[in-house]
């Protein structure tokens, strides 16, 4: 945005500040000559700054930019703590009477063609039954979550948790097409798990530890009854290849392009895959009427 400068001669001779025309001032912006009031003002290494050259130089400032790609933001995973702080209030809402929150949200094949959005919302929902069921995603999405938004940035973590939660239900779709109701952030657990094996191999750390972890939840899902296992190898699977295509885009100006177009190919194959996998069911249906 540009304001004029009163010059001599005209009826504003007296310099008053461009922004805020019935304020006088006699202190000038360093980096464009302009009056800038007190309000306007902004302290600089010498001298002030006027608000709007304050901005331009905020705007073409560099991007601190991750190995990946993403923005590099100092200080806590926010994503992260909004995800865990939006779950942990979902799960709050679980218990007052007359919602049936969980009931309306969660998933199971049979609504996938009439109410798809469960496949997204179950995600966020929590069984009520079983407190330790939202503890122990909570706190491995807390673990995940400060080693890998920062690497990936809080847009690309962000849509890894999304698209993970998603495969996670297109999982349950595809292996057990008869299953009943399933609820929880574990689909999206396991795709952060998938993510930070190829995000430390392709840094060259070592990935035992992550390899274990996995085949130790991957377990849990088969010896405790009430697990969606379909629903972890989904997130797994899901999360593993999204982590491939941040990992190996090549740097440089496209590489946000070719890294968001990846992730918007996974997607429409996921939805593929469901389209194809409901289709089926749906034939199935017909003919055991017929």
């Amino acid at each position: 945005m540009t304001y004029p400068i009163p010059t001599a001669g005209t009826p504003a001779a007296v310099p008053v500040c461009p922004r805020h025309p019935d304020r006088v001032s006699y202190v000038l912006c360093q980096r464009c000559g302009r009056p800038a009031c007190p309000e306007c003002q902004r302290g600089a290494a010498v001298g002030i700054q006027c608000v709007d050259c304050v901005q331009a130089a905020a705007r073409a400032a560099p991007v601190n930019r991750t190995a990946f790609g993403g923005e590099a933001v100092p200080g806590r995973p926010l994503a992260t703590y909004v995800i865990i702080g939006l779950c942990a209030l979902v799960y709050l809402l679980e218990w007052v009477p007359g919602l049936n929150l969980e009931q309306s949200g969660w998933y199971a094949p049979v609504y996938t063609e009439t109410q798809p959005w469960r496949m997204l919302t179950s995600a966020f929902l929590h069984s009520q039954d079983f407190l330790p069921h939202i503890l122990f995603n909570m706190y491995a999405l807390w673990i995940m979550g400060r080693a890998l938004e920062p690497a990936l940035g809080r847009l690309r973590f962000v849509a890894l948790y999304l698209v993970s939660a998603f495969a996670g239900s297109v999982g349950v779709l595809l292996l057990a097409p008869a299953g009943g109701p399933v609820v929880g952030a574990s689909g999206a657990i396991f795709g952060l798990f998938g993510a930070l094996f190829v995000i430390q191999r392709r840094r060259g750390g070592d990935v035992r530890q992550i390899v274990i972890l996995i085949v130790i939840n991957a377990a849990l899902g088969f010896m405790v009854s009430g697990i969606a296992w379909q629903a972890h190898l989904g997130g797994l699977i899901a999360g593993g290849l999204a982590a491939l295509i941040f990992a190996h885009a090549p740097k440089g100006p496209r590489q946000a392009g070719i890294q968001f177009g990846g992730m918007a190919v996974l997607v429409v194959l996921l939805i593929a895959l469901t389209i194809v996998r409901t289709a089926m069911i749906h034939n199935l249906a017909v003919q055991y009427q017929l």
